[in-house]
C-alpha cells in the first residue's frame, strides 16, 4: 500500500520536533509539514479547510461541530495547554485588584470565542462570581488593527460586545486607557515593554494556577489535532496512526526535558520545574488521550455552551473519532 501524502500544519514545539525532524514516523503517511503560528493555521483551516491534518482551536472546533459544519474530525492530541491566569492584563491605575473589580469594565479580547477567553470567563464565573454579562467586551486586533472573528457568532442578548475603532489595536487602547483590561493568550507589547500602568491581574499567576489545579484537577486544553473528515472516511485507520505518532513524539520530548547532565532547553532549573509540575499534576502532566482528559473537555463544553458560543451542548463523542477512545495494550 502506498503511503498518503498529507499536509500537516502545526506549531514547532518540543513535543512536535521529533515528527518534524523525522525521528518519529507516522504509519502510512508521507507528511508535508507546515510550521505556522496558531492564528494563521486556525484562520486558514476554518475559513478554507486548507490542511489535511492540523492543529486546531478547541473553541472554534466546538463552534463548528455544534453547527454540524466542521470539516475536521478531532484526535485527542492536545498540542497546546495553558493555565490562563497569565492572560489577564489590567490598568493598574483603575483600582482593579481582584477579579470582582472587573465588573462594569471595558475588557478587550482578540476574538470573543478564543479558547483562552472561554477558559478565563469560566474561571472568573466559577471562582469569583463574575459573569460575562457584567463586562463590556471590546473585540479587535491585539497588535494589528482589523482582526475579525474567524467564525460568525450569535451571542446571548445580555452580552455587550463592540468592535474596536478602525485603525485601533487593543494593545494601544490598553496603553492609553481606552480599555481597562485585556484577556489574550499573547502578552500585549505595552506590558512586555514595561508600561507603568499595565500589569497582570494575578500578580503571582503560578500560585493562582496551582491553587486552581488543586481544587479542580483541570489543566486547560487550548488546541487539539484535526483531520479532514473525508480523509477519515476514506482511511479510518488514520486518526489512531496520528495519535500513536504524536504520543511517541511527546514521550521523546519529555525524556529530553528530564535530562540533567546537559539541559535540552535554554532555561535554568528546567528539570526542577518539571519535577515540581509532576509533583503537582502527576508524571504525565501534559497528557493526550480521552480517559485522562474527559473531565476537562466536559467542563469546557459545558462553559462553551453556557457562554452562548455553541448553540447546543456538544457531547465529547462528537468531538473525537471513535477509534481514539481506546488504545491497545500489550
Amino acid at each position: 500500500m502506498s503511503k498518503l501524502n498529507l499536509s500537516l500544519a502545526m506549531g514547532d514545539y518540543d513535543r512536535t520536533r521529533p515528527l518534524l525532524d523525522g525521528k518519529v514516523p507516522i504509519d502510512g503517511v508521507n507528511p508535508v509539514f507546515l510550521t505556522l503560528d496558531p492564528e494563521e493555521i486556525f484562520f486558514r483551516a476554518f475559513r478554507h479547510a486548507e490542511f489535511d491534518v492540523c492543529e486546531l482551536s478547541l473553541s472554534s472546533f466546538t463552534v463548528k461541530t455544534a453547527r454540524g459544519e466542521c470539516p475536521y474530525v478531532g484526535v485527542p492530541v492536545f498540542l497546546s495547554r495553558a493555565f490562563r491566569h497569565t492572560a489577564i492584563y489590567v490598568r493598574t491605575d483603575r483600582g482593579i485588584r481582584d477579579p470582582a473589580d472587573l465588573r462594569g469594565r471595558r475588557v478587550g479580547v482578540p476574538e470573543y470565542q478564543l479558547t483562552a477567553c472561554v477558559w478565563v470567563r469560566a474561571m472568573l464565573e466559577e471562582d469569583h462570581g463574575v459573569r460575562p454579562s457584567e463586562l463590556q467586551w471590546v473585540r479587535g486586533g491585539e497588535e494589528q488593527p482589523g482582526r475579525l472573528e474567524k467564525i460568525n457568532l450569535a451571542l446571548p442578548a445580555d452580552i455587550r460586545l463592540e468592535s474596536a475603532a478602525d485603525g485601533a489595536t487593543l494593545n494601544g487602547m490598553l496603553a492609553t486607557g481606552e480599555i481597562d483590561a485585556l484577556i489574550a493568550p499573547r502578552p500585549p507589547s505595552c506590558w512586555t515593554q514595561g508600561h507603568a500602568q499595565v500589569g497582570r491581574l494575578f500578580t503571582d499567576p503560578i500560585r493562582a494556577a496551582s491553587d486552581y489545579y488543586r481544587r479542580t484537577g483541570i489543566f486547560p486544553i487550548m488546541h487539539l489535532l484535526g483531520v479532514r473528515r473525508e480523509l477519515v472516511q476514506a482511511h479510518p485507520w488514520l486518526p489512531a496512526a496520528l495519535q500513536k505518532a504524536f504520543e511517541r513524539a511527546k514521550a521523546m520530548a519529555m525524556t529530553s526535558l528530564a535530562e540533567i547532565a546537559a539541559s535540552a532547553v535554554t532555561l535554568p532549573f528546567a528539570q526542577e520545574t518539571m519535577q515540581a509540575m509532576q509533583a503537582l499534576m502527576g508524571e504525565d502532566y501534559w497528557s493526550y488521550g480521552v480517559a485522562r482528559n474527559a473531565a476537562t473537555l466536559d467542563t469546557f463544553l459545558a462553559h462553551h455552551h453556557a457562554q452562548g458560543l455553541s448553540p447546543r451542548r456538544v457531547r465529547l463523542e462528537e468531538l473525537l473519532h471513535p477509534s481514539t477512545f481506546e488504545v491497545h495494550r500489550v
